[in-house]
């Protein structure tokens, strides 16, 4: 599966150079490392499959907000906490 993560540039440096001096890829370290985080008890295992209680709201993307800016939206945000705040 794909997807993306933020992690510090610090942590990703030290994981793509251990992944460099062993030979690997990166993701093989980083399933390594959740692998050892999440226990070797839960890897392997099976997940129940749980049904999803969706919480849902009236609303929707407020006028003129572009979800696919993250910066945009990003500074949208702050604006909203700021007049909030007042």
């Amino acid at each position: 599966m794909k997807t993306t993560v933020e992690i510090a540039d610090s942590l990703f440096t030290a994981a793509k150079r251990r992944a460099a001096e062993d030979r690997r890829p990166l993701r093989a370290v980083i399933e390594d490392a959740l692998r050892s985080y999440l226990g070797a008890a839960t890897v392997g295992v099976p997940e129940t499959p749980r049904r999803i209680a969706w919480v849902t709201a009236a609303g929707g993307v407020p006028e003129g907000v572009d979800v696919a800016d993250r910066e945009a939206l990003g500074e949208w945000m702050r604006g909203e906490r700021e007049r909030s705040a007042r």
